[in-house]
């Protein structure tokens, strides 16, 4: 018998994980935690005095992110999920190295390529790291805002996804001065992302079937 893990899309895992409270406190922790090491990357590669004005307005949005989504947890729940520990989490593991690993993985492939190094490697990173995850919170968002208005949640992203919508189209002018190639490269960060974001909806569906909640949805 096929497995149910194999057959279940984004939305219907969404859709599961908002049906139970501790569930989504955890998913609201995770995407906060998320959030958090986008906006720590964003900053530590920073030029020490070339500073833009848009990496700094970025940093401080996603920063922002990562604040209203931990905030939004006490809409569920009075007390827990205030730290970052790995029990407050879903799929904790592939959840804090996710970004790492996609930035590990573009600079490997921007050094073969395009033999940057330094400075330059580090903001060529950014720019394909940043477009990438850009991408797909233009796609994740808008299908939690879905199942949140679903059951009708008091929880809501609306005002993430206004902001990711902008921050797309600022690394798409960021990328397009970058370089003549630059579809090419992103492209490729954006086929790099994909298979490390299946491998994290793999993780969540684990752990949700471990713990019963996909089970009752059978």
């Amino acid at each position: 018998m096929q497995k149910f893990l194999q057959t279940m899309d984004l939305e219907s895992l969404i859709r599961v994980i908002v049906q139970d409270n501790d569930v989504h406190c955890r998913w609201l922790n995770t995407l906060s935690i998320m959030e958090n090491t986008g906006a720590r990357k964003i900053s530590a590669c920073e030029h020490k005095t070339d500073v833009t004005l848009i990496i700094l307005k970025h940093a401080a949005e996603e920063h922002r992110h990562a604040y209203y989504l931990k905030k939004q947890i006490s809409k569920l729940s009075e007390t827990g999920y205030l730290t970052y520990a790995d029990d407050a989490l879903l799929a904790p593991g592939d959840s804090r190295f996710y970004l790492n690993k996609l930035d590990v993985e573009v600079c490997k492939y921007l050094k073969t390529e395009l033999s940057l190094s330094g400075y330059d490697l580090k903001f060529a990173a950014y720019l394909l790291v940043t477009y990438a995850i850009e991408v797909r919170a233009d796609e994740l968002y808008p299908v939690y805002q879905a199942a949140l208005d679903e059951v009708k949640s008091k929880v809501n992203v609306k005002s993430i996804i206004l902001e990711e919508e902008g921050h797309l189209e600022e690394m798409l002018a960021q990328l397009k001065n970058f370089s003549p190639d630059w579809e090419q490269h992103a492209k490729k960060a954006v086929e790099i992302e994909s298979g490390l974001f299946n491998n994290w909806v793999d993780a969540l569906e684990t752990q949700l079937q471990v713990s019963g909640n996909l089970a009752e949805q059978r």
